[in-house]
């Protein structure tokens, strides 16, 4: 009966177990070529991650801005976010979306307009953890 009963405990956990790590396929996507460069930044690793490639913010045509990681790659972990930050640990920020890929150019409409001269920060953080996993300085 013990047996049973651990079995379907075990059963239980696994069919429970959401996969929660980003998508690894590389990406290649594209931003307007009439938007505006106005601030990027090269990636360093935090304390949990490996981060390379450059962080970019953009203005587009239409007056929106988006968050634009370019020749990107990072380790996988679970719920990885991109924010647009006045710190390099996020805690005001400004969310970009949860990681589309661990890899290639990611495009990221931002809601609201960034004051650049307060959002310095490009992060790649574990919302579920509170892990940092890299961020860019923007210039």
């Amino acid at each position: 009966m013990r047996n049973l009963f651990l079995f379907v405990l075990l059963v239980s956990f696994v069919a429970c177990k959401k996969d929660t790590d980003a998508p690894t396929a590389a990406l290649s996507e594209t931003i307007d070529t009439t938007a505006q460069l106005l601030a990027s930044g090269s990636f360093e690793n935090g304390p949990y991650g490996t981060v390379t490639g450059r962080g970019k913010v953009f203005k587009n045509f239409n007056g929106s801005y988006s968050v634009v990681l370019d020749s990107f790659s990072t380790n996988n972990g679970p719920d990885l976010y991109v924010y647009l930050s006045k710190q390099a640990m996020p805690v005001d920020f400004i969310v970009g979306g949860k990681l589309k890929s661990t890899n290639g150019k990611q495009v990221y409409d931002l809601a609201e307009m960034p004051d650049l001269s307060q959002y310095k920060y490009i992060c790649i953080h574990c919302k579920a953890f509170n892990h940092l996993f890299g961020f860019a300085l923007l210039k």
